[in-house]
């Protein structure tokens, strides 16, 4: 989970940069390297949905009932469900209204998990001692 994570940070952040660049001298292969670390991204996210999913029983509902990290747990999982409901919009609405919005709220909330993410697990350990 860790490392899918952090991959999708890098992934997204480079692509952010690179998009950044597209309109710069070179631009040829900025957008080549958009176009790749976005490929990748979305790979990744695919395999950061199945963790997810294993997430759910194995840890998710076992803390939950044990009232352990609520607060912390709850974001996450709020975080998360806002990054798949943006990343549908991004990867399957055509309205160039609404795409400038999921662009700046994915992006948005996928640094904020990136912020979240330590401060959860910290959290967590936190709980056990």
């Amino acid at each position: 989970m860790y490392a899918a994570f952090a991959a999708l940070l890098l992934t997204g952040a480079g692509w952010l940069v690179a998009d950044w660049q597209k309109n710069a001298d070179g631009a040829e292969i900025w957008q080549q390297i958009a176009a790749n670390l976005l490929m990748i991204h979305g790979g990744v996210a695919m395999l950061a949905l199945l963790l997810l999913g294993a997430l759910v029983p194995v840890h998710l509902l076992r803390a939950w009932r044990s009232r352990k990290n609520r607060i912390s747990g709850s974001i996450m999982a709020t975080f998360n469900a806002a990054l798949i409901v943006t990343a549908f919009g991004l990867y399957y609405l055509g309205s160039e209204v609404v795409r400038p919005w999921m662009s700046w709220i994915h992006l948005s909330v996928g640094f904020a998990l990136s912020l979240m993410f330590p401060l959860h697990i910290w959290f967590g350990r936190r709980e056990l001692r």
